[in-house]
């Protein structure tokens, strides 16, 4: 007979392995780094200028970095930190290499979302994160999933659940219970509204101390910041339940959005959500506080059909939150009922050759119209190589492969994001300014 106790023995002597496994993937020092990137792609991948072109401007502008030379000093490789130095003072026919940001407005909110498991929502977030800051953007990735994949494909093994999503809704209980109890009377009726108490087993986690930044993590990426994500966060759907039955007027779903709010507008360009596999307590976290909602899916026949289902059950969801909490949602950044800039379907692990996934790309554009991406996400060897070692295409040294495997791999994801982009980049102007 196994009970609950063999179980968790068995998760523990499982995480010991898993650990092990994860350091495997990372440098000596337990600790992911990010390789240098070599001239040629920062000039005709990065900047998009020509490579004869960048070299004469370093060469004519001493002060400018200048990189590392290898040993055969044939190529420079930079760093991140001084591509985005070279794209702030540099300028190519009086254009600058600042991708667009207007001003006055908060960082764009973008959700990956859908609840079928192996749809790529980790690898489309992981390579949007990446492309992005490639691009000069400055990015918060925020794992909702307990899987966790994003967290680990950004280098971090060892979390604890307060600084995951879930101490992030806990603390919003407690903050949002005490705000309800200090109001004089209710809004309506003019009567003393009832106290909400909350037991000391949430209380004294002390997570009303945390700060905003206490839940904000840096990567091997120093322009990319996240939320991370862990296996002992699993348990936030059925503590969301709890808490819910001891405050039921708390707007649950809006505690990200809520804390993201106090977010200084120029901390971060864009935020992208990795969503769990379900629609739950994280999931609706996620999708109320985004501005666009991209739904990756595979080209089966399966996977179309639990898209068609997930968009179905959100909808229903959504229209349940408004009609629940539509006269008691506190007044925020955003209004119930939810709506979202733009949304688009992304289909991933797509074969160019394959007729099935031929059929069903023009099956998705013939339902959807605009809403499908023009580009899906092809399966290369160099995508498939990078979901096992964790990593994204753009962490992979093109020269572990052969150079036209890895610019297939890399073209099929630089296509996707300018895409992603673009959508970003019209939602922007539909974000309201921070009054």
């Amino acid at each position: 007979m196994y009970t609950h106790s063999d179980l968790a023995a068995l998760q523990a002597q499982s995480l010991k392995m898993q650990g092990w496994i994860r350091r495997q993937t990372f440098s000596p020092e337990l600790e992911k780094t990010l390789r240098r990137f070599s001239s040629w792609e920062v000039a005709e991948l990065v900047f998009r200028i020509n490579q004869s072109t960048f070299r004469g401007r370093l060469a004519a502008e001493p002060g400018l970095p200048a990189g590392e030379v290898e040993e055969d000093g044939r190529q420079r490789w930079f760093s991140l930190d001084e591509i985005n130095d070279l794209r702030r003072r540099m300028k190519v026919n009086r254009r600058s290499l600042m991708p667009p940001r207007p001003k006055g407005k908060r960082a764009l909110r973008a959700a990956i979302a859908n609840f079928k498991g192996g749809a790529g929502k980790s690898t489309v977030a992981l390579h949007f994160a990446h492309a992005a800051a490639l691009d000069g953007y400055r990015v918060l990735v925020v794992d909702f999933d307990p899987q966790a994949t994003l967290s680990h494909s950004m280098g971090l093994t060892d979390v604890s659940e307060e600084h995951t999503v879930w101490g992030i809704l806990a603390r919003d209980l407690i903050n949002e219970t005490d705000r309800m109890n200090a109001a004089p009377q209710g809004a309506e009726s003019g009567t003393a509204l009832p106290r909400r108490r909350l037991p000391a087993s949430i209380r004294d986690l002390g997570l009303a101390e945390l700060r905003v930044n206490d839940f904000l993590k840096p990567t091997a990426w120093s322009t990319i910041d996240i939320i991370p994500s862990c296996a002992n966060a699993a348990f936030v759907e059925f503590a969301s339940a709890q808490y819910r039955h001891l405050n039921p007027e708390w707007s649950f779903f809006a505690a990200v959005s809520r804390y993201l709010d106090h977010l200084p507008d120029d901390a971060y360009d864009l935020i992208i959500f990795d969503c769990p596999p379900a629609i739950g307590y994280q999931s609706m976290n996620a999708v109320f506080a985004a501005d666009v909602l991209y739904i990756p899916s595979g080209p089966g026949y399966w996977e179309y059909d639990s898209t068609t289902s997930f968009i179905g059950q959100l909808a229903e969801a959504l229209e349940d939150l408004s009609a629940g909490f539509g006269e008691t949602f506190p007044a925020g950044k955003i209004a119930l009922p939810k709506a979202f800039a733009d949304v688009k379907f992304l289909l991933t692990r797509y074969e160019p050759a394959n007729d099935l996934h031929k059929a069903m790309l023009e099956a998705f554009r013939k339902v959807f119209g605009d809403r499908v991406t023009e580009s899906p996400i092809e399966m290369t060897r160099a995508v498939e190589q990078s979901g096992r070692f964790l990593c994204s295409v753009y962490e992979i040294d093109y020269r572990d492969m052969t150079r036209e495997t890895w610019r297939r791999a890399r073209g099929s994801f630089d296509t996707a994001y300018a895409e992603f982009k673009q959508v970003c980049v019209a939602a922007w102007d539909k974000v309201e300014a921070r009054a």
